[in-house]
């Protein structure tokens, strides 16, 4: 992945574009067949962030998705997999992260490899893998994570990808709260009148929301005023790579 800072990279590291233009990878339209599969493992140091950064990427089709629905397969954390694969209503779990993950990808899980099966103890003897806790942590999994091939389909875009995200991630600043009291809080007036059309209960709270209908509800708040409050403005936009990563 390219880094967030613009600039010239310090070998051995090379710019995705590079990359592809040696390997000889072309661009292709989102909704073509998957141009490239990686391999790769992403590092327990600042795991989530990394996969922040990956969900950022192919939202905005920036670095290696600029070539199309590149498939990533890795080696995660069996707890950052329980978290991208969590079902609505487990408010601990499912997160902002979750519905991004599961709306932008197909997530499949290849296998499963305990963490004994690795040289896992630091250099005082401790293990460099923390314990299971709330989430199980006893495996390292391997995941596949290709793009939806659907994704920019409707009212979501490129262009209005970081606007979604935003949404997304405020929404589940409380994910126990009420969704009118969300839209509420965004200054839309005809709340009822919108939830009743997205065939959405008005008592739904945010975690019980199902990925698609933050979709459907995005795609809908474009068609409001909603958009046009200072709350979306781009200096709190740009906020979104770093909040609560």
């Amino acid at each position: 992945m390219d880094p967030m800072a613009k600039g010239a990279l310090k070998p051995p590291a090379v710019s995705s574009e590079k990359l592809f233009e040696t390997l000889g990878v072309a661009a292709v339209p989102w909704r073509a067949d998957v141009p490239l599969k990686v391999f790769g493992i992403v590092p327990q140091q600042l795991e989530r962030n990394r996969l922040w950064r990956l969900l950022f990427a192919m939202y905005e089709c920036s670095s290696v998705y600029r070539y199309g629905r590149v498939e990533l397969n890795l080696f995660i954390s069996e707890k950052e997999y329980t978290i991208l694969t969590a079902k609505p209503g487990k408010s601990k779990i499912y997160q902002a992260l979750t519905v991004l993950a599961q709306l932008g990808y197909e997530i499949e899980l290849l296998h499963k490899e305990p963490w004994s099966s690795f040289a896992t103890s630091l250099k005082n003897g401790g293990l460099a893998i923390p314990k299971a806790g709330r989430l199980p942590n006893d495996h390292f999994c391997l995941v596949r994570l290709t793009p939806q091939q659907n994704l920019f389909t409707g009212g979501l875009k490129p262009s209005n990808a970081s606007t979604f995200i935003f949404m997304v991630k405020q929404s589940f600043a409380k994910p126990k709260s009420k969704l009118t009291d969300r839209l509420n809080s965004w200054s839309l007036d005809n709340c009822d009148t919108l939830l009743k059309a997205l065939e959405i209960p008005k008592n739904a709270a945010m975690c019980n929301l199902y990925p698609e209908d933050y979709k459907r509800l995005f795609e809908a708040l474009q068609n409001s005023d909603l958009f046009a409050e200072t709350f979306f403005h781009d200096e709190v936009l740009a906020s979104t790579r770093t909040m609560n990563l």
